[in-house]
């Protein structure tokens, strides 16, 4: 027989699972997962698309140590969710942004989405894009503004002698799909030869950031393949305009911040389900949500407020598609679920 007495036994606090991986090697991989989009969008813009993306990542570092400095609280800037934050912010932002106002959404990002609700993991919604969202209800003419391709925003001054043009969802929104496709192939769109936000114009150079953040298992590949495939199910089942299905599925699919959106806002830990089938139903909702706002809504853009509109429903999603305990019966199941 065994002799119990003798074994040495530790016994601690859950969880057992031991893992390598920090939130600091998470965000890292994050962060190299969006050097090629910065890398274009400086190739494209010029200069101060990485200027503006410096100084927004500047401001939420600032932010998050001030905080953290002033409530007494341990420092939490190194574990780089910051810096996420801020290359995110400045993601979503057109390249003629004014440096003060990044530092400005980076204040509402950090303190007032991120920080006055606990910190990491206890935001609930996504910080990034409730910036975004502050900024454009604050100042709508800047963050709906949006150089030609090949142009070079300067990186001070006045940006008036800078030549905008339409971007895309612009022309879909209107209906105009002979002016979209003689300015704009489906070809440039998913290069990114387009007009848009800081880092969202090349589909090809995100879809390999997500790739690789798939390749680490730092996100799963459920929320961003449901949520793209069902826009490209919707926009080819109802195109609009002299379009074919497929046409207007792949124009609606590569304009706009759709694959930014699905591989590095919807997949927020904090702010998405936690189980397989409620990713696959979050990103099902964000894409239906996505959709309807570019269809019958004012703006042209729906990624960030399905985003955002999800993110409220997460806490439901996780309730009802957690799994059944080992040995829990379905009647217990009803039982635990109705206190």
């Amino acid at each position: 027989m065994t002799d119990y007495k003798n074994l040495k036994l530790i016994a601690t606090s859950n969880p057992h699972i031991r893992s390598s991986e920090t939130t600091r090697s998470i965000m890292l991989d994050v962060i190299i997962a969006m050097v090629p989009a910065l890398v274009w969008s400086v190739f494209c813009f010029g200069l101060k698309a990485l200027t503006l993306t410096v100084v927004s990542v500047l401001g939420c570092v600032f932010w998050e140590w001030l905080y953290r400095k002033l409530m007494k609280k341990p420092q939490s800037v190194g574990d780089l969710s910051a810096v996420v934050t801020g290359m995110l912010l400045a993601f979503v932002c057109p390249v003629t942004t004014p440096y003060w106002m990044v530092i400005i959404g980076g204040f509402f990002s950090i303190v007032v989405v991120k920080q006055l609700f606990g910190g990491i993991g206890k935001n609930f919604v996504n910080p990034a894009l409730a910036g975004r969202a502050f900024l454009l209800g604050s100042y709508a003419g800047v963050m709906t503004s949006w150089i030609a391709p090949g142009e070079k925003a300067p990186l001070f001054g006045s940006t008036a002698d800078v030549v905008t043009a339409a971007t895309p969802l612009l022309y879909m929104k209107n209906g105009d799909m002979e002016g979209l496709k003689s300015t704009f192939s489906v070809m440039d769109m998913f290069l990114g030869k387009t007009g848009g936000s800081l880092g969202e114009i090349s589909a090809l150079l995100l879809l390999v950031g997500g790739a690789y953040l798939i390749w680490r298992k730092v996100i799963n590949w459920q929320t961003p393949v449901a949520y793209i495939a069902t826009v490209a199910v919707l926009t080819f089942l109802f195109p609009k305009g002299s379009a074919s299905g497929l046409e207007w599925m792949l124009y609606s699919i590569f304009g706009g911040g759709l694959f930014l959106g699905a591989f590095f806002m919807a997949t927020d830990y904090a702010t998405s389900p936690v189980t397989k089938k409620g990713q696959l139903i979050f990103g099902i909702g964000c894409g239906l949500f996505t959709v309807l706002i570019r269809y019958f809504g004012s703006y042209n853009e729906g990624v960030c407020y399905s985003i955002m509109v999800m993110n409220l429903f997460v806490p439901l999603i996780d309730k009802y598609t957690k799994p059944v305990r080992f040995g829990v019966v379905k009647s217990d199941k009803k039982e635990a679920a109705a206190k």
